[in-house]
């Protein structure tokens, strides 16, 4: 059930961390303004909270505008749910034609809506629309994470100059495409050549009624020589085996391998991770990999032989142990990997696939000033994380101009 609760707007800031405070801040392109908001009660002032707004859904706040939030994830202490989310501006919000950003389509010029049947459905104009052509023949990587895109973006364009690299935004997390701080540095620094949003995500400079439809318009219409996709910040997760938005790569990855794609899977590995489950190649992986129809490719850090088992723990010695400066005393050792791990079951089906290696350079992408936090673990605290999102892209970028292999 939707948790509703009307607020007003006490302060503007601009996007991203340490901002200065703006009366009139405006979030820049991608869509989405940081507020804080002061909940009404029935005594008068109430407390004050970090709220976002998606400008392209509900239009621009202005301070002492009255918003009705959605304060469930906030009340419910969510790790990726740290604010309220606007629902409606009830000051300026309500004609469906404030603000509207001349870039983008009118409703009048879309055809389809997206998040249909809902509250806050709304028209969109698909970018579906040109004859299949079929294979396209051009990798896709496959991200488990969006955490992974800033390391496998920057190490793509590391081996790969000037190819074009595209980013489709999949469910699985968060769903406005304005909510990604990294696709907007991303795209400012041309290490992506654009931002779709496909199926129930919405927001990104063109919108896609399927991942299929995404992934063929970018590659065959956009010129694309290469197509990431994956989910937006955060990710939907219950512990269970199934329920988890990593189960999205699923899916994608079944798409790019239908429309004739290379497909590479960007695996979720970690060496700090306080969770068994997600210690070393996460369940959510090897689930992925289990259930998968088709062999796919998947990446690992040159030097280590498997991603599991006592080959994980002397790997990560191997790759990562005078790879990093010593991390600060506070956080945990970076290469602890603890010995009981979970049997991985049906390994002949894990094996089929084809595993492959490649060079990582962990000290550049850290002076990158690209981000270097997984789920507050910095790059020190886990190597292996961001290592593993390093060796995609220079696996991906092997991969232009490749046949598949047998």
């Amino acid at each position: 059930m939707l948790k509703l609760r009307p607020a007003i707007v006490v302060e503007i800031r601009r996007a991203g961390p340490g901002a200065q405070a703006s009366a009139d801040a405006r979030s820049p392109a991608g869509g989405e303004q940081r507020l804080v908001v002061e909940l009404a009660t029935d005594d008068g002032p109430g407390r004050r909270r970090e709220a976002i707004a998606d400008v392209a859904l509900v239009g621009s706040a202005q301070v002492g505008d009255e918003v009705i939030v959605n304060t469930q994830a906030l009340d419910l202490g969510l790790g990726s749910g740290g604010f309220d989310v606007v629902h409606v501006n009830l000051t300026r919000g309500l004609d469906g034609g404030h603000d509207e950003d001349p870039a983008r389509p009118t409703p009048a010029a879309s055809r389809a809506m997206k998040l249909n049947y809902t509250s806050i459905q709304h028209a969109v104009a698909p970018v579906e629309g040109e004859p299949l052509q079929l294979p396209i023949e051009r990798p896709v990587a496959v991200l488990a994470l969006h955490g992974q895109l800033a390391g496998l973006a920057w190490a793509f364009a590391q081996a790969a100059p000037g190819v074009r690299l595209g980013y489709v935004q999949t469910e699985g997390g968060a769903l406005p495409g304005g909510h990604s701080h990294t696709v907007r540095l991303l795209r400012e620094r041309g290490l992506l050549a654009g931002h779709l949003t496909a199926g129930a995500a919405f927001g990104g400079e063109g919108e896609a009624i399927t991942t299929a439809g995404a992934l063929h318009h970018g590659l065959r219409v956009l010129g694309w020589d290469a197509a990431v996709c994956g989910p937006g910040p955060g990710i939907v997760g219950s512990g269970s085996t199934l329920g988890h938005g990593g189960m999205s790569a699923l899916d994608s990855a079944h798409v790019a391998l239908a429309l004739g794609c290379q497909t590479l899977l960007v695996a979720r590995i970690s060496s700090g991770d306080e969770r068994t489950r997600h210690r070393g190649i996460s369940h959510h992986t090897l689930t992925v990999l289990d259930l998968l129809l088709e062999p796919v490719t998947v990446a690992l850090p040159a030097g280590m032989r498997s991603p599991v088992g006592a080959d994980l723990r002397a790997g990560l010695s191997a790759v990562f142990g005078g790879a990093m400066p010593s991390p600060p005393a506070q956080e945990r050792p970076a290469l602890a990997v603890e010995a009981r791990r979970p049997i991985v079951e049906r390994p002949a089906r894990i094996a089929r696939h084809d595993w492959r290696r490649a060079s990582v350079d962990l000290p550049a992408y850290a002076a990158s000033g690209l981000p270097t936090e997984t789920m507050g673990r910095g790059l020190t605290a886990d190597p292996l994380f961001f290592g593993a999102a390093l060796a995609g892209g220079g696996v991906l970028a092997e991969m232009i101009g490749t046949d598949e292999p047998e």
